[in-house]
């Protein structure tokens, strides 16, 4: 994959380096070149010196073809910017900002921002948030651990009730997308493959979630 990681203080240089490792073409940015020494040794990708959200210097970065970007700048206000460019103008398919001031989730879930909270989120959370397909966090719900997650429904589950597939009582359903059409699934609805069931759980269900779709 392709990931642009903007920021490079413990998170950022922590991401970059374990998402460099594991084979992925990695880009960082930071103002502040100075903190390319927090990169691990044996880290492979590039790096840009220059304005967060200078449109040139995330065009060289490859920001228009890249599969994931996340702002993590000691800026919340850069953070957010860089995640809406991202999100907005070059369509990026996954792009997060990682806040310190969650009096502002609710804000920025509203311009569509996904955030994450620089508090709950540990390097490897944040990794699989950037790198899964099937699994997605939408939005954290206000000052909460709650969060809304996007299941892709793999050909594992194709044909299963949804009781069935996902026999939880910590996660909570919300909707289920299929065919450009949204609706409110019942315990007996039939799962297709590929369609996307969007529910609400606690960070502790994810593993549970990910054994269920062999993620």
């Amino acid at each position: 994959m392709k990931i642009i990681v903007v920021g490079c203080g413990r998170l950022g240089s922590g991401l970059a380096s374990e998402l460099s490792r594991d084979g992925n073409d990695v880009t960082v940015i930071s103002s502040k070149p100075e903190l390319f020494k927090k990169l691990d040794a044996d880290f492979t990708g590039e790096t840009l010196t220059g304005i967060e959200f200078d449109k040139e210097l995330l065009e060289k970065a490859g920001i228009e073809k890249t599969d994931s970007l996340i702002g993590c700048t000691e800026s919340d206000d850069i953070n957010a910017l860089v995640a809406r460019i991202a999100k907005n103008k070059y369509r990026v398919p996954k792009a997060i900002a990682r806040l310190y001031d969650q009096r502002k989730v609710d804000v920025y879930n509203a311009l569509g921002i996904q955030v994450i909270a620089t508090t709950k989120w540990s390097i490897a959370r944040t990794k699989e948030l950037l790198t899964f397909s099937r699994l997605d966090s939408v939005m954290t719900i206000g000052n909460t651990p709650v969060e809304i997650l996007r299941l892709v429904i793999p050909s594992l589950l194709d044909n299963s009730r949804l009781i069935d597939a996902f026999p939880l009582n910590e996660i909570h359903v919300v909707a289920l997308a299929r065919e450009n059409e949204a609706f409110i699934p019942s315990n007996g609805t039939i799962l297709k493959q590929g369609d996307q069931l969007y529910v609400s759980a606690m960070p502790e269900s994810l593993n549970r979630i990910r054994q269920i779709m062999e993620l």
